[in-house]
């Protein structure tokens, strides 16, 4: 079969699926719209002012927007976090203190946040060097969560449990609501005292819930991810309860300041429009994801999630066995991307990563993953990670492409 005739295929066993996508899409729309409505959003937000940054009533509205769309009691929505990683360095640095104890319960975290923590070379500047104390409850088969030793792991002792919503590069399943509801219930059972931290990138809008709303006590994500729709140059958020949202401000900016200073360089307008475009993003990305699930699946690859499980964040993994693939997979979205096609992605080093990662995405927003990218890690299973994708049409362009250089 013809990549193109594969696809239109597709998409015909994918309409009730994709219905659903659209379903979700607009209860977070009306969602995220009620937000602005309720708020008073007006032009005079979209205005800044310099140097310290005090008395911003954009800066205040746009927080109070984010809190009232992620059910937060604060948000703390802001372009001085320099990545999502760095987002959730500020949350974990802000609310553990010497001889706390951090407990990662999906196993380990992605390698970035490995740094972050010191598991894997402890350094003076980790959690780990600042006294911190850590550790992992290992996946069933590397792909479930274990709820029984979760339950056995959590006491007085734990001051906190990262829950990392997706997969990261591994196998893996991504956290659905309903897992990340299951593990703060047995967590808050053995010790109330516990803060559930959700690391909630990439599944902002996925769902018709947020961590918050079954039970998370503190979450943080990227805006250059799905909150920001494609137009937010940089930043992040954290919401969720007052005191350890301000816990994670003072060590942003600093005690006594918090989230009251540091300026916005007129990036307010598209802050609040990216959020606004966020959920009809947000499904145009998801779908593209389910169709390269199909399509994969039919010509005999692993892709996780399958086409028809329910999805909890934006990622699509393809797994190929052997590296060649992978890297042609990379080359072929890069050629077709609207920045950069003309540029050949080459697996190299990069910062944070052990193992080389080749990288492709010629986005207007430079490591935006709410835009159209792949990468993964030359290592074995050699999968690829695809996300984002601002509209559905530029996805299924380049699978089809995908689909004609492996002569399907």
């Amino acid at each position: 079969m013809q990549p193109k005739e594969l696809i239109k295929k597709a998409e015909k066993d994918l309409h009730e699926v994709f219905e659903k996508i659209d379903d979700i899409r607009d209860f977070n729309q009306e969602k995220v719209l009620r937000a602005f409505v309720d708020n008073k959003v007006a032009p005079e937000h979209f205005y800044t002012v310099s140097g310290y940054g005090h008395d911003d009533i954009g800066r205040e509205v746009l927080d109070n927007v984010f809190a009232q769309v992620f059910k937060a009691e604060k948000a703390l929505a802001r372009i001085h976090f320099v990545s999502g990683t760095h987002t959730l360095a500020c949350a974990l640095f802000g609310n553990l203190r010497y001889g706390d104890k951090l407990v990662s319960v999906a196993g380990a975290p992605y390698d970035t946040m490995q740094e972050v923590i010191g598991c894997v070379e402890p350094k003076s500047e980790s959690l780990i060097g600042h006294g911190v104390l850590y550790e992992e409850i290992p996946l069933i088969n590397d792909m479930d969560v274990d709820f029984e030793a979760l339950e056995k792991t959590i006491d007085e002792t734990v001051t906190m449990v990262l829950i990392q919503r997706s997969r990261g590069y591994s196998l893996r399943k991504s956290l659905s609501i309903d897992t990340i509801e299951k593990i703060c219930k047995i967590v808050k059972s053995k010790n109330p005292d516990t803060i559930c931290f959700v690391d909630n990138c990439y599944g902002e809008f996925v769902e018709e819930k947020e961590p918050l709303e079954v039970g998370a006590d503190l979450i943080a994500g990227s805006l250059i991810k799905n909150p920001g729709g494609g137009i937010v140059e940089a930043g992040g958020y954290i919401a969720g309860k007052e005191k350890y949202v301000e816990q994670a401000a003072m060590r942003l900016t600093a005690p006594g300041i918090a989230g009251e200073g540091g300026a916005m360089f007129n990036q307010h307008r598209l802050i609040f429009q990216g959020l606004f475009m966020a959920p009809s993003i947000v499904s145009e990305a998801v779908k593209g994801a389910v169709l390269a699930a199909k399509i994969f699946e039919e010509i005999g690859y692993v892709s996780t999630p399958k086409f028809d499980e329910k999805r909890t964040d934006i990622i699509q993994t393809i797994a190929f066995s052997a590296p060649e693939p992978l890297e042609n997979f990379c080359k072929t979205i890069q050629e077709l991307s609207p920045v950069n096609s003309y540029v050949t992605p080459i697996p190299d080093d990069v910062p944070g990563y052990e193992d080389k990662i080749i990288m492709a995405g010629g986005t207007f927003i430079e490591g935006s993953t709410i835009e159209l990218s792949a990468d993964g890690p030359l290592r074995a299973p050699y999968a690829v990670y695809m996300q984002g994708g601002l509209n559905y049409a530029h996805v299924k362009i380049v699978l089809e492409n995908i689909l004609k250089k492996s002569h399907c």
